[in-house]
């Protein structure tokens, strides 16, 4: 059978040493004959008498080489045939990576420029006796002594080791020609990779995996996108990301391929200028990206929307999260005493995200809501200082009762009196829906109710001797405020636009979440929303 290579390509060029240390270099100048071989074949075991009888025929004219997969294998193969050709060593595998093997032994016949002539995989009679013939063609000399019954006709060969699992993504990862371009770090045989990584400030706290250019390639799999793509400017550092260093944080973080498009359309999300993560990841606040995913793309990677879905112990929710922030922490510089500079910060740093659980509920989804379609897999990103906080009532049992309580507790959230730039992230639990929709409300009306019964008289938001936070009495001049504008309805939120609702977890439970958002508007930070581009 013949290799995959045509006849007049010129082979790679190459240099290998023999087990004394000994350079070959092919092209040589003159015709040679490369055998690839591997010590646990029968099909090579068959084929080296006669690759022997080919070099000590013509040896005087044409380079015969054997080129062995297996450092321990090539003596032994020295041993047992007796073999006095050039052994070579190709224990890397380079070579036979380069050659693109798949079977050995694998033979092939080039001219002194390197041009192949002839070629062939596995055993056939025929191909050896027309090999001869072209050796005794090219050299003038005469042929060996073989007895050709002696032979079977054909014998198939064996699996070349350089497409064995995971050596053939390392081989690949390696050759020239790889998609990978990110710095590489030798970790010494005796060290720890993981407390390496830690020592290096290349973690969040928790072991990540080691980023080897095998598990890098795997997950660039995962996307179309090139692998040299800049993906983004992620502050603080403001430094360049690419489709590549997105992955090798998301191998870090515990992702696997099916991730990626999730990943890197969350980082360009995070790094526009509306989400202004380096403002998130600045403040004293404890601000973090709180992510939640829509569409297709949740059911086929395998998302928690529903019991638990904010909790540990589903592999996308934890992981996705840690990627970005890994990005941000890693690319970005984004440290605990540089630049990030919370005053107690938040377990949802490590991560914090969940899908929607759309097919639960009776009303459109987020990313619907906000101009998308059903059919798109969207990411939104929230920033998230505090929460969840759990909105407890178990006993309302009409939309308009379950709203009140919603709005009585979102209404202290950061301060009862705090009022103005501000959002919250509302994760509406399943039985709080169905006492919702059995009323036949909508979710606008949900919101317009928490809106409603969330705003308070501005007598009630005037910094006082019970609490120095609150409206200053002195915005309203010397006077005070007139009885009118004491009487005055002040809202929690500028609009019902600022309370983002999503219906997520176990269909048993009264329990409703709460997530409180930084600042929000130009000065703040604004919720964005990005389709995600899958494979």
């Amino acid at each position: 059978m013949t290799t995959q290579t045509e006849v007049g390509t010129t082979l790679k060029p190459f240099v290998l040493s023999d087990s004394t240390g000994t350079e070959f270099r092919f092209p040589t100048g003159r015709p040679a004959l490369l055998c690839f071989v591997h010590e646990e074949c029968q099909t090579c075991a068959l084929s080296l008498p006669l690759i022997e009888a080919t070099h000590r025929a013509f040896g005087a004219a044409v380079d015969v080489w054997a080129i062995g997969q297996d450092t321990p294998g090539n003596a032994m193969l020295v041993e047992r045939h007796g073999l006095t050709l050039p052994m070579l060593d190709d224990d890397a595998l380079a070579v036979s990576f380069a050659y693109d093997l798949d079977t050995v032994p694998a033979i092939f016949l080039a001219d002194g420029s390197g041009k192949l002539l002839r070629s062939f995989v596995g055993f056939g009679r025929v191909d050896w006796q027309d090999l001869v013939a072209d050796l005794v063609s090219i050299s003038s000399l005469p042929g060996p002594e073989i007895r050709w019954d002696g032979f079977p006709e054909s014998r198939p060969g064996c699996g070349s080791r350089s497409v064995e699992p995971m050596i053939a993504e390392r081989l690949f990862a390696e050759a020239e020609g790889s998609p990978l371009r990110a710095r590489r770090i030798e970790i010494g045989s005796g060290d720890d990779e993981h407390e390496f990584l830690f020592d290096q400030g290349l973690t969040d706290g928790l072991p990540v995996v080691p980023p080897t250019p095998e598990r890098v390639l795997r997950m660039l799999g995962g996307t179309r996108r090139d692998s040299q793509e800049v993906v983004a400017i992620v502050p603080p550092n403001l430094a360049p990301v690419t489709v590549e260093k997105v992955a090798i944080n998301a191998v870090m973080a515990g992702c696997r391929p099916e991730y990626l498009p999730v990943v890197l359309t969350a980082v360009e999300a995070m790094c526009t200028d509306e989400f202004n993560i380096h403002g998130v990841s600045a403040t004293t606040m404890g601000a973090t990206p709180a992510m939640i995913v829509n569409g297709p793309i949740r059911n086929r990677i395998g998302m928690n929307s529903g019991l638990g879905a904010l909790g540990a112990g589903n592999r996308p929710n934890a992981t996705i999260g840690r990627a970005i922030r890994l990005v941000l922490r890693n690319v970005g510089g984004a440290k605990t005493g540089g630049t990030e500079r919370s005053t107690l910060a938040s377990p949802a740093k490590f991560t914090l995200t969940f899908a929607e659980w759309e097919e639960r509920s009776p009303w459109s989804p987020y990313h619907v809501d906000h101009g998308f379609q059903r059919e798109d897999s969207v990411v939104t990103l929230f920033a998230a200082t505090g929460g969840p906080s759990m909105i407890v009532d178990q006993t309302s049992r009409t939309a308009r009762q379950l709203g009140g309580s919603l709005g009585m507790v979102i209404e202290a959230i950061a301060h009862p009196r705090a009022r103005g730039p501000q959002e919250m992230l509302v994760v509406l639990c399943p039985e709080h829906l169905d006492t919702i929709t059995r009323d036949g409300w909508t979710k606008q009306d949900l919101l317009d109710r928490i809106q409603e019964v969330s705003a308070k008289p501005l007598r009630d938001l005037l910094a006082d001797e019970t609490s120095g936070v609150g409206i200053p009495l002195a915005r309203f001049g010397p006077d005070g405020p007139t009885e009118e504008q004491l009487s005055q309805m002040v809202p929690k939120f500028a609009s019902t636009d600022n309370i983002h609702l999503v219906v997520a977890g176990s269909d048993a439970g009264k329990f409703t979440s709460v997530f409180q958002g930084w600042a929000s508007g130009p000065r703040g930070s604004m919720v964005v929303s990005r389709k995600i581009e899958e494979v």
